[in-house]
């Protein structure tokens, strides 16, 4: 080998987002215990500060949905709530697939670990500077958990499917719609203009869905995209009955849950009838973890 692909070799290896085929054991102990103590953290910082706000820091100092305030994205707490449940419940497919002793999964699984640790990381940073209301600075940190996300998403497409929607898919949807929702708090207008801006951009939840489901067929970032949009519609909702905001969050929830499930039909039942690319490989798809049957 040349010093050139010795000296790339070495630094895939000391790269910790770099693609590998293998894993050592000690790379795979030292994923397993940063996932479980991150996991933690952040699932517990997440319920803490769901029904106790802050006892110090910057005032105003609120719960997670005490700074859910009046904005043109603001969110139903419940709806939203339930999503994240469902995507804690299901990441710990991802961490059982650590210990699997199928070297699919182990390798999908150890291969994101290091953008699924940044991203806990980041989160609870994001919900400490959040009830305490730094709101651009929590801002920054859903910008940059978005390229990480990102970067996770298109290097590691072909992720196994129950893999893919607790650590990709479905923090990837939640932080695109974080970026409306917190952007609008540390903005912090609802007037007019405000609102007519938000009548424009909450369609950029339709195209980033779509552009899933065009270019992957990717009815998971579909179907996740469709349940933040009716969370967001019933936040418009239940705020300003009046206002144009939630018949346009609900529009685009029905569009992109439509879309989704046309997507996804085919490929239930063995008939995929869209040739563009995957997000899981035929053969993946038929795993007995991946069925979707």
């Amino acid at each position: 080998m040349s010093e050139n692909g010795v000296a790339a070799s070495g630094g895939r290896r000391l790269n910790p987002f770099s693609r590998r085929e293998e894993f050592s054991p000690q790379a795979l102990i030292l994923h397993r215990v940063c996932t479980l103590v991150t996991y933690l953290v952040f699932l517990i910082t997440a319920i803490y500060y769901t029904f106790k706000a802050p006892g110090e820091g910057h005032k105003p100092r609120r719960t997670i949905w005490g700074n859910n305030r009046p904005t043109a994205f603001a969110q139903n707490s419940v709806i939203t709530s339930i999503y994240w449940i469902v995507i804690f419940i299901l990441q710990l497919v991802y961490a059982w697939s650590l210990y699997s002793s199928n070297v699919v999964y182990v390798n999908a699984a150890a291969n994101i670990g290091s953008h699924y640790i940044a991203s806990n990381l980041l989160l609870f940073g994001f919900i400490h500077l959040w009830v305490r209301s730094y709101f651009w600075l929590a801002l920054l940190l859903i910008v940059i958990n978005f390229f990480n996300m990102s970067a996770a998403y298109f290097r590691h497409s072909t992720t196994p499917r129950l893999i893919h929607i607790g650590t990709i898919a479905g923090p990837l949807a939640w932080n695109f719609v974080a970026l409306y929702w917190v952007g609008a708090m540390a903005v912090h207008k609802d007037n007019l203009a405000a609102r007519i801006v938000g009548n424009i951009f909450i369609w950029g939840f339709a195209a980033y869905g779509i552009f899933f489901l065009a270019a992957f067929k990717d009815y998971t970032m579909g179907f996740c995209l469709s349940v933040l949009a009716f969370s967001t519609g019933v936040g418009q909702f239940l705020g300003k009955i009046i206002e144009l905001q939630w018949i346009f969050a609900f529009a685009i929830g029905a569009l992109l849950f439509v879309l989704s499930l046309a997507v996804a039909f085919p490929a239930w039942i063995g008939r995929d009838i869209f040739p563009r690319g995957e997000v899981v490989s035929e053969d993946r798809e038929r795993a007995p973890l991946l069925q979707d049957e």
